[in-house]
This record gives structure tokens, sequence and C-alpha cells, in this order.
């Protein structure tokens, strides 16, 4: 099963944090799936970073692509397919990065491995 990492699914699996669902972290710890993590969540991670909103993720802004590969994670591009399904989609949930990646899930056909209820707006599917 392919399975796209949420932002915060993604730093709480590398910095080992209790606010990982079990389930979500059986999943990305399963073999045989194959974890997604797309290129807007480094966008929002150093974004966060920038304005002081997410201090401890400095290891992460400076190591992303060592991270990832690191933990045999997929990297996903945002390609204009991926823009023009967010810019599309109908929810009114307007978090630039969370269209992103609803946009990436369903395109990509890989479930969402989040907690936020905001996507409940979206036609995703998810895992927590």
């Amino acid at each position: 099963m392919r399975l796209l990492l949420d932002t915060h699914a993604l730093v709480w699996w590398l910095f080992d944090d209790p606010r990982l669902g079990r389930t979500a972290r059986e999943m990305i710890r399963f073999p045989e799936n194959e974890i997604i993590v797309s290129s807007v969540s480094a966008f929002e991670i150093a974004t966060k970073y920038r304005l002081g909103k997410w201090p401890e993720v400095a290891e992460i802004v400076s190591n992303f692509e060592t991270l990832e590969m690191t933990e045999r994670f997929s990297l996903l591009p945002v390609n204009h397919v991926h823009a023009l399904r967010a810019g599309q989609l109908s929810a009114g949930h307007k978090d630039p990065f969370d269209r992103v990646l609803a946009a990436q899930s369903l395109i990509e056909d890989a479930p969402l491995v989040t907690s936020d209820q905001a996507f409940a707006s979206f036609p995703v599917p998810t895992v927590w």
C-alpha cells in the first residue's frame, strides 16, 4: 500500500513522538508499505521554522533529504497536475499546504496519514 504522510505525521515519526497514532506508526513501519513524503512538507516545515512557529524542526530543515533517504521514504515533487487539482478542490479549507497534500493523495491514490480533522472537508481517504 502507498501512504502519503501529512507534515505533522512525518515530523512525529522522525522525532518518535508519542502523538503519532499507533495504527499510523505500524503502517509506516510495515515494510510492504511505500511511504511517500511530499515536497510541500519540506516547504511547510521550512516556512514554520523560519517564522519561529516550529523551532524544534531545525535538524529536519538542515537534513531533509538525508532523513528521508535514511527512512527509505519516497519523495514526491509537486507537479502541475497536483497544483491544478489543489486549486480546484471545492472544500472551504484554505490552507495551501493541506490543499496540495489532499490533491496529491487523490492523484497518487495514496491515503493520507494524518490526525488533522481539516482533511474531512476533502474527499481524501485518511489513516490514523
